[in-house]
C-alpha cells in the first residue's frame, strides 16, 4: 500500500503566495463592508480612553513616502494601544487653509507672476471657492491613499480646518488670546517673503546654503573724539561688515560691543576702526593685505557709543551704540543696524529710540525716496549698491561667503527681513513663555528624549508669535477700525461674537460676504470718537493658529474624543511647528499643554542616506512601490526600522523586507497546515498533559509576548517586529516545528503528543497573529479567518494582545533548555562532518553517541532528560548516551563545551532498517510480517487506521 497516504501532512487553503497588491484591496473592500473601524469602536467602549490627536497634513498634492511613514506610525501606536486594552480613538484630519492651496491655485487660474498682485487679482469669495474645491478634492485622494495603506479611522468623519465650526473655534480662540492681553498689532521685522507677498512664521522658513558678496564698507566719523586721539589728524571711518549690501538703505546707527577692545588700521593715510580680535583678518583682506598697518590704538567699545558717522552716501548720521549680540568670529566687530531689517536690529533700535525704517515694499523693490535704486527688487540692487560703494570711495572689500540663508518653505525663494505691521501674539507679556517652558518641563513626556531639549531651546529663544498673513484663504484676524478715527476696535466679546456667525453661517466666509455693519452687535460705538462705520481688518491668521487650534476644534468638540489627548505624533520638523503651535496656543488660553507625551520620527532618505527629491532623481513614491510589494511590505518598512532617526528606503531594502515577510507567512501557512484536522473545543491539550518540549515552546511564547508587548507600549515598533521575525525563524523554523513535524505527520491522528504539540501550535498562531497585527493590518487578518475554532470575532483587529500565562513560566526549564540547545549546536557540527564525509545524508540517518559530557553540568542534565527526549530534539534515529560507538565513527570534540565527545554512526553499519512510513532507521523495522518495511512505531498507527 502507499503509507503515504496514512500520513497527517499538512492542509490548508491558505495561500503560500500573499499576491499583496490584489489580496489587500479585497480585504479593504470587506473591513468596509463590516466597518471594521465602527465594530472596534463597539468591541473597545467599555476600555480606558488613548487618544493619539492628528496632526492634519496639508490638502494638496498626492501622499509621499514622508506621509505615509507618518501615517503607518500613527496607524502603529494607534491599533497596538486598542489592543493593548484601550479604547485608542483615531479622528483623522486635514489642515486646508494657507499658502500651500492659495499658491497652487494661482498657478492653475496664471496668477503667479512676479507682476501680479494675487491678493487684488480676484473676487476673495471665487478665490476662498476655488481653494475650498482644491482642498476638498485633495481630501478625497488622500483619504483613499490613507486607507489603502490599512490605515484605520474615522473616515467617514474626518476633521477639515475648513469647516465652520472648526474656523469659528479658530477665530473664537484668537478671541481668548485678546481677552488674555496676549495680542497687539504694530511695526516690526518679519520674515517676509516677495513671492507670495506674505509675512512667514519661523516655522515657515528653511534654511539653505548660498553664496552671496559680503562687504567692508566704511563710515566716516563727522567730527574727531577724544578717545580716539592717538590717531592723530587722520581721517576716521568704522568699518561695518555686512553679507546683505541691500539693506544698507536702511541702516541708521552702527553697533559695537561694549566689553570688546577695538583698534585701528591705516589704510592709505586713513584710520580704520576694527575690533582687536579680527585686525589680523581685516589686514589680510584683498584690497588691505600688504597696504595697511596696525595702528597703536586700543579703546573697548563702550568708550566709543555715541560717536556720529555719517552714511556711506545718504544725507544721514549713524550714531555708535552698543550690543552684546555684537560677534567676534566674523567681520570687523561693528554691526550696521537697520532697525527695519532685522530682529536684533529692531531690539538695539528701540533701546535707542531710532526709527522703524523699511524702505522695500511688498514686491521687494525699493520704493521712490531710495536714490539711485528706487523700483529695484533688493536681489537686482545688491550689485549695484557694491559699485555704487566703489564709486563713492566707501567699499574697503567685496569678499563672496558661502553660508545658510532663510527661504520661503513654499516658493522655495530667499526671504527678505523687513518690518511691516503685523499681528503678533506677545510670548512675554504675563508670564507666556515661562508657562510654555514649565509645561515642556513638566508636563510631557518626550519621545525621544531629545525633543524635550529641541523645543525647549526654541521657545525659550523664539521672537513674539507673528499671527498674521496677507493672504484670502484662510480665517480673519476679528479685528475693525473706525472709519472716522482709524482707532482698532479689538476686545474677547467681540470676537466672540463674530465667531458665533461663523459657526451658525458659512464660517469664515460670512467674513467676506457681509459688511462690518452686518457683523459687529448693534449700536456697536467707536470708544474714540463715538463714530458708528467700521472697516473690517484684511489680513487671516497664521495657517499654524489654525492647526494649532486643533486641540480646541477637534479635542473638546467631539465626545468621543477627551483633552488633552495622550500623545502627538509627527516628524522633527514639527517641534517648531505644529508641536510648537499647538503648545503656545493651549497655553495662552488654557495654561495647560494640549498632549501628554510627544512622539517624534525621523526623515525617510534613500538607501545611501541622501535626502530624496525629484530633482535629485533619487524620489521614490508609494504608488509606484504599492502596486510591486503591496502595503503590507511598506508597513513593515516603517515597524523595522527605528523611527526615531532618519529611515532609509530603497528597493534593497523592500526585497529584503519582503523575504522577511515571506519567511513570517510561510511559518504562519505551516502553522495552519497542522491544525487542519484540530478542533480547539474538541482537541486542546491541557498544559500538564504536554512533554518537556512543548513546555519549552510555550515558555518561548510567553518570552516573546513579554518582550512585544513591553515594545508596544515603549514604541519600539523595530523591537516587535525583529522578535516576532527571530521568533518565526529560529525557535519555531528552526527548532520547535523541525522537531515536530515527525510527531504531527507520522502519530496516530488522535495521538496524545501529537495534540499537545497541535494545542501548541494553535497557541503559537493565535499568539503571533495578534501580536503582528498592528504591523502586518492584511496578513494578520488574513491568517485570523483561516485559523480553526468556533466563535472568534471577525477580525483579529477586535480583540487585545494575549498574555504571557504563570504556568508557561519555569526558570529551570529555561536554564536547562538553554544548556540542551547548546549541546544541539555540537550535534548539529558533528552531523555536517558526517555529511561532509558522505557518511550520512541527513540526521535522521545517523544514530548519536555521546560517550563522555562534562561531569558537572552536562552529562547530569542530558541523563535527566532522557535518550528518548534527546533523539526527539537533535533529530536523529537514536541516542547513546555514555558509550562508545561501535566500529568506525566520525568523532567529534566541541570546543566550546570542553569535554563533550560525540560520534556519529551511520544508522544502516548498525543493521539498522530505514521505515519507509517516517524514514527513520531502527533495528525493529519488519517485525510485523503484514508490515514488513514500517517500524515498531507505524506498524500499530497503520493497522488502526485500516480497521
Amino acid at each position: 500500500m502507499d503509507y503515504k497516504d496514512t500520513l497527517n501532512l499538512p492542509k490548508t487553503a491558505f495561500p503560500m503566495k500573499a499576491n499583496l497588491p490584489k489580496l489587500e484591496p479585497e480585504w479593504l473592500e470587506r473591513w468596509e463592508a463590516m466597518d471594521i473601524y465602527g465594530r472596534i469602536r463597539q468591541a473597545s467602549a467599555s476600555r480606558p480612553l488613548w487618544i493619539l490627536h492628528d496632526g492634519p497634513p496639508y490638502a494638496n498634492g498626492h501622499i509621499h513616502m514622508g506621509t505615509a511613514l507618518n501615517k503607518i506610525l500613527k496607524d502603529l501606536v494607534v491599533k497596538s494601544r486598542s489592543m493593548l486594552g484601550h479604547n485608542a480613538v483615531y479622528v483623522p484630519g486635514w489642515d486646508c487653509h494657507g499658502l500651500p492651496i492659495e499658491h497652487q491655485v494661482d498657478v492653475e487660474l496664471g496668477l503667479d507672476q512676479a507682476s501680479t498682485d494675487v491678493r487684488q487679482a480676484m473676487d476673495p469669495m471665487e478665490k476662498r471657492r476655488r481653494c475650498r474645491e482644491y482642498a476638498s478634492k485633495f481630501i478625497d485622494i488622500q483619504r483613499e491613499e490613507f486607507r489603502r495603506l490599512g490605515v484605520f479611522g474615522d473616515w467617514r468623519n474626518p476633521y477639515r480646518t475648513m469647516a465652520p465650526a472648526y474656523q469659528a473655534t479658530i477665530a473664537r480662540e484668537f478671541g481668548r488670546f485678546v481677552g488674555r492681553d496676549l495680542v497687539h498689532k504694530g511695526l516690526k521685522p518679519v520674515h517676509w517673503c516677495m513671492h507670495c507677498k506674505t509675512a512667514l512664521a519661523q516655522a515657515e522658513v528653511e534654511y539653505e546654503d548660498q553664496t552671496t558678496p559680503s562687504v567692508y564698507v566704511k563710515f566716516p566719523l563727522k567730527a574727531s573724539a577724544p578717545v580716539l586721539a592717538a590717531l592723530g589728524s587722520r581721517p576716521v571711518s568704522l568699518v561695518i561688515w555686512t553679507t546683505t549690501p541691500w539693506t544698507l538703505p536702511a541702516n541708521l546707527a552702527i553697533a559695537v560691543h561694549p566689553e570688546a577692545i577695538y583698534t585701528a588700521v591705516d589704510l592709505d593715510g586713513q584710520a580704520l576702526i576694527v575690533a582687536q580680535p579680527l585686525v589680523e583678518a581685516f589686514l589680510r583682506l584683498p584690497g588691505v593685505k600688504g597696504r595697511g598697518t596696525a595702528l597703536p590704538l586700543a579703546v573697548p567699545g563702550r568708550a566709543l557709543e555715541g560717536l556720529v558717522a555719517r552714511h556711506p552716501w545718504i544725507d544721514r548720521d549713524s550714531p555708535v551704540v552698543t550690543a552684546d549680540f555684537v560677534a567676534m568670529d566674523a567681520g570687523t566687530g561693528l554691526v550696521h543696524i537697520a532697525p527695519g531689517h532685522g530682529e536684533e536690529d529692531y531690539e538695539v533700535g528701540r533701546r535707542a529710540g531710532l526709527k522703524v525704517y523699511n524702505p522695500v515694499d511688498d514686491d521687494g523693490r525699493f520704493i521712490p525716496e531710495v536714490a539711485h535704486f528706487a523700483g529695484l527688487t533688493v536681489w537686482e540692487a545688491n550689485p549695484r549698491i557694491i559699485e555704487h560703494l566703489r564709486a563713492v570711495g566707501a567699499l574697503v572689500a567685496e569678499v563672496s561667503l558661502q553660508h545658510t540663508y532663510p527661504h520661503c518653505w513654499r516658493c522655495k525663494n530667499p526671504t527678505l527681513f523687513r518690518a511691516t505691521e503685523q499681528w503678533f501674539i506677545a510670548l512675554d507679556r504675563h508670564g507666556l513663555r515661562q508657562k510654555a517652558l514649565d509645561a515642556i518641563r513638566n508636563e510631557v513626556t518626550w519621545i525621544p528624549g531629545w525633543g524635550e531639549e529641541r523645543i525647549y531651546n526654541m521657545v525659550a529663544h523664539r521672537p513674539e508669535w507673528v499671527i498674521s498673513r496677507q493672504r484670502v484663504w484662510g480665517v480673519p484676524i476679528v479685528a475693525f477700525y473706525c472709519t472716522s478715527c482709524e482707532e482698532l476696535l479689538l476686545d474677547e466679546a467681540l470676537v466672540a461674537h463674530v465667531a458665533g456667525i461663523m459657526r451658525d453661517g458659512e464660517g469664515a466666509d460670512e467674513w467676506y460676504t457681509r459688511e462690518a455693519a452686518a457683523l459687529l452687535p448693534a449700536g456697536t460705538r467707536c470708544p474714540k470718537c463715538g463714530g458708528g462705520e467700521f472697516r473690517k481688518e484684511t489680513d487671516i491668521l497664521d495657517v499654524w493658529f489654525d492647526s494649532g487650534c486643533s486641540h480646541a476644534a477637534v479635542l473638546e468638540t467631539r465626545p468621543e474624543l477627551h483633552w488633552p489627548a495622550e500623545m502627538y505624533l509627527e516628524g522633527s520638523d514639527q517641534h517648531r511647528g505644529w508641536f510648537h503651535s499647538s503648545l503656545l496656543e493651549a497655553v495662552g488660553t488654557r495654561d495647560k499643554a494640549p498632549y501628554r507625551s510627544v512622539l517624534t520620527h525621523g526623515f525617510v532618505v534613500d538607501g545611501e542616506g541622501r535626502k530624496m527629491s525629484k530633482s535629485g532623481g533619487n524620489n521614490i513614491s508609494p504608488d509606484e512601490l504599492i502596486p510591486k510589494y503591496g502595503a503590507e511590505v511598506l508597513r513593515l518598512w516603517v515597524a523595522a526600522e527605528d523611527s526615531s532617526e532618519d529611515i532609509r528606503l530603497s528597493h534593497e531594502i523592500l526585497n529584503r523586507l519582503a523575504d522577511a515577510y515571506r519567511r513570517i507567512r510561510n511559518t504562519s501557512r505551516f502553522l495552519l497546515g497542522t491544525l487542519a484536522d484540530f478542533d480547539p473545543e474538541r482537541d486542546r491539550r491541557s498544559y500538564g498533559d504536554m512533554d518537556e518540549l512543548d513546555h519549552w515552546a510555550l515558555l518561548r511564547l510567553g518570552g516573546l509576548i513579554a518582550r512585544v508587548r513591553r515594545a508596544y507600549e515603549d514604541y519600539q515598533f523595530h523591537v516587535a517586529f525583529h522578535a516576532i521575525h527571530n521568533f518565526c525563524a529560529v525557535d519555531l523554523s528552526s527548532l520547535y516545528l523541525d522537531i515536530i513535524k515527525d510527531r504531527l505527520y507520522v502519530s496516530a491522528p488522535d495521538d496524545s503528543r501529537r495534540r499537545a504539540s497541535q494545542t501548541v501550535c494553535f497557541e503559537v498562531l493565535t499568539a503571533l497573529t495578534r501580536l503582528m497585527a498592528p504591523i502586518l493590518t492584511f496578513t494578520s487578518d488574513e491568517v485570523w479567518s483561516h485559523i480553526p475554532g468556533r466563535g472568534k470575532p471577525e477580525s483579529v483587529h477586535l480583540v487585545v494582545f494575549p498574555e504571557e500565562r504563570g504556568e508557561w513560566l519555569n526558570e529551570r526549564l529555561s536554564v536547562d533548555w538553554e544548556r540542551l540547545l547548546e549541546v544541539r549546536g555540537e550535534v548539529s557540527r558533528a552531523l555536517e562532518a558526517a555529511r561532509q564525509q558522505g557518511k550520512i545524508g541527513k540526521g535522521i540517518d545517523a544514530v548519536l553517541y555521546i560517550p563522555s559530557a562534562p561531569e558537572e553540568q552536562w552529562l547530569p542534565l542530558l541523563e535527566a532528560k532522557g535518550e528518548n527526549l534527546l533523539t526527539t530534539l537533535f533529530n536523529v534515529s537514536g541516542t547513546r548516551l555514555k558509550q562508545r560507538a561501535p566500529g568506525e565513527a566520525v568523532r567529534y570534540e566541541s570546543q566550546d563545551i570542553p569535554g563533550l565527545l560525540l560520534e556519529v554512526v551511520p544508522a544502516q553499519t548498525l543493521g539498522w532498517k530505514k521505515c519507509e512510513r517516517c524514514w527513520t532507521w531502527s533495528p525493529r523495522v519488519g517485525e510485523d510480517p503484514a508490515h514488513p518495511t514500517l517500524c515498531e512505531r507505524c506498524t500499530p498507527v497503520v493497522t488502526a487506521l485500516q480497521r
